[in-house]
């Protein structure tokens, strides 16, 4: 290890992913390596996979060869949920040196022995029964807003998914913790917090290993207000059945919490819903919608949606597309099925082909687009506070009001990781919005 000191991270998937990649590079600082860019030469490549969809299982490979191509005597790790769910899997490609599951991925670093390139991928991996202990995490360093994970692990039975099988039961961080990895955040100047998971409305739950609630997610949100030097919180996906009104009124009011809620919906059909074992039905979801709409109508309310479930007739599928287009929502996030191992749904009759779950995707998809510039147009003329990105793209700088709708302005470094007052003027052709500096608050407000 001595020799060996240079370690490189990519991260496949969601929010929580990217949060637990950061913590586990710190482990790696800790040891006294140097992070290096994925596209440099690194002596330890780290792939935090994900297993969601089919794509990420494919894109694994291309980023292995990726690694190789760099350096083809790296030591190639993978973690993650692909990793949990199928290691041999990952063992089998070539040029993977050690697969790593649920419980293992926090203590990577025990694993560095001997950074010899391996004939076949090591794996060490877990029952996943055995991933009841939780481990905080949360991602600084990237970004101008940091993920903070509050929570991991799913006791819901959906018949799509496979997360309970890669991440286990639903277990929390204490509130103390979460508090204090706040605390942490903010005093490296980041401006704004996304609270991640896998089903953070369950917060509270098993925070001691047991499956009773020590705290609420809306006590969660409440003590997270306090916290000094937060700017923004920022929601991630919470279930709707989870979304209670006390957090609704309460985001409404707050300092810090912005109107923005992500919200699965999956699908507009009751019948598809009993399908995948959600627990609600599309009136619930009218109903969090219209509750938000009502404390909040310029709330930004995202929603993921599943087309091609088994069962998806034309039918059902028209009966989704007809709900959502007549819901005030603001964008979608539109998955195609794909049939995941050790899931119910993979052996359900109804199979919709590929073609008519791509049609459908692009259905959607184009839906989405109407639906957030119509979102778009609603918030011309009106005063809202950016905070600004760290990238310059193509000459110019991007950023994102409280209510997540995406602004740009010509490249100036100064605005980087501030937060400023502004009037939204117009929707340029890109889709993005321009604005107009509030001239009182012109000058960096943080």
């Amino acid at each position: 290890m001595e020799t060996k000191n240079t370690v490189a991270f990519y991260t496949l998937g969601c929010k929580l992913n990217f949060s637990e990649t950061a913590t586990i590079s710190r482990g790696f600082t800790n040891e006294g390596f140097n992070r290096v860019d994925f596209s440099e030469s690194a002596d330890i490549y780290v792939i935090n996979t994900c297993s969601v969809t089919e794509n990420a299982d494919k894109r694994f490979k291309s980023i292995v060869k990726k690694a190789q191509k760099v350096n083809s005597e790296a030591f190639v790790i993978a973690v993650g949920c692909y990793a949990q769910l199928k290691p041999q899997e990952l063992a089998d490609v070539d040029g993977v040196d050690l697969v790593l599951g649920a419980t293992e991925k926090f203590k990577i670093t025990d694993y560095l022995n001997d950074l010899t390139k391996n004939d076949m991928g090591e794996v060490h991996s877990c029952e996943i029964e055995e991933a009841d202990f939780y481990v905080g995490s949360y991602s600084v360093g990237e970004r101008t807003r940091a993920f903070l994970k509050v929570q991991d692990g799913c006791d819901y039975k959906c018949t799509y998914c496979t997360i309970p099988l890669a991440r286990g039961i639903s277990r929390s961080d204490t509130l103390e913790n979460v508090l204090k990895n706040a605390e942490e955040i903010s005093a490296k100047g980041i401006k704004e917090i996304v609270l991640t998971g896998v089903n953070i409305g369950d917060y509270g739950k098993g925070e001691f290993g047991n499956k009773k609630h020590k705290h609420t997610f809306y006590e969660l949100c409440v003590a997270l207000e306090k916290v000094p030097g937060i700017e923004r919180l920022r929601i991630s996906s919470i279930e709707p059945n989870l979304l209670k009104n006390e957090t609704i009124e309460f985001v409404s009011k707050a300092k810090t919490f912005v109107p923005h809620f992500h919200i699965p919906l999956q699908s507009g059909s009751n019948d598809i819903l009993k399908l995948m074992k959600r627990r609600y039905m599309r009136e619930l979801y009218v109903d969090r919608v219209k509750k938000i709409r009502e404390v909040m109508p310029h709330a930004c309310i995202g929603v993921d949606v599943i087309v091609g479930f088994p069962g998806e007739t034309e039918e059902l599928f028209l009966e989704t597309y007809t709900f959502l287009n007549e819901l005030d929502i603001s964008y979608l996030h539109v998955f195609m099925y794909s049939e995941r191992d050790n899931t119910e749904a993979a052996l359900m009759s109804g199979v919709v082909s590929n073609r008519a779950r791509k049609k459908r995707s692009k259905m959607l998809r184009g839906l989405s687009v109407k639906k957030r510039r119509a979102f778009y147009e609603q918030q011309i003329g009106s005063t809202r506070t950016v905070l600004f990105e760290g990238e310059n793209k193509e000459g110019y700088i991007h950023g994102f009001t409280e209510n997540y709708i995406k602004v740009k302005a010509p490249w100036n470094p100064e605005l980087i990781n501030t937060l400023h007052k502004v009037v939204l003027t117009k929707i340029d052709e890109d889709g993005l919005v321009r604005f107009d500096f509030v001239k009182e608050t012109a000058a960096v407000l943080h």
